[in-house]
């Protein structure tokens, strides 16, 4: 039988593995495990390498396209490895969503975007087809969608981030 995650955390992050995850969520969360589902990083020796040199040793780290997450990976609440699954971009997060992995809360903790059109928080930037089409799909299959860096402060919803942009356009 395959091995089951927990999981605790799904993160969007476009640093991936950096202080904030290693420093705050881990000890937080109590993680055993983090999932890197990123295709550049998977399928880019020298990346997963550095990615695996900055995490302890102590913690499982596993690096994997969003494809090969999706279809390959046993994860459950409650059962397994307390696990922090971190994507570096809202498009993978809905794309292994599609593909099935479910996730009832999505964290969103640093995002920048050249082309941003809307600053929800000190460390996200958002642009257009982000906000219109990738957070609405998730938000419409009932994921709620948090802004927050680390684990001690408020988090802020992504409608309330959003309500001025969204009175804005139609």
């Amino acid at each position: 039988m395959a091995e089951s995650y927990d999981i605790a955390l799904v993160r969007v992050d476009n640093r991936l593995v950096h202080g904030q995850i290693l420093e705050a969520w881990v000890p937080f969360i109590k993680a055993k495990c983090i999932m890197v589902v990123d295709n550049n990083s998977a399928s880019d020796f020298f990346c997963e390498t550095v990615i695996r040199m900055a995490v302890p040793s102590e913690i499982e780290v596993n690096i994997c396209s969003v494809e090969d997450f999706a279809a390959n990976y046993v994860y459950a609440q409650g059962e397994g490895k307390k696990t922090i699954v971190l994507f570096s971009s809202i498009a993978d997060a809905l794309k292994a969503y599609q593909e099935g992995f479910h996730f009832e809360k999505l964290n969103i903790g640093n995002i920048h975007h050249e082309d941003y059109k809307v600053c929800c928080a000190p460390s996200v930037f958002l642009c257009e087809p982000e906000i219109q089409d990738i957070l609405k799909l998730l938000e419409d299959k009932g994921v709620s969608i948090e802004l927050k860096r680390v684990p001690r402060e408020k988090a802020v919803n992504i409608r309330d981030a959003l309500k001025e942009f969204c009175q804005v356009k139609p």
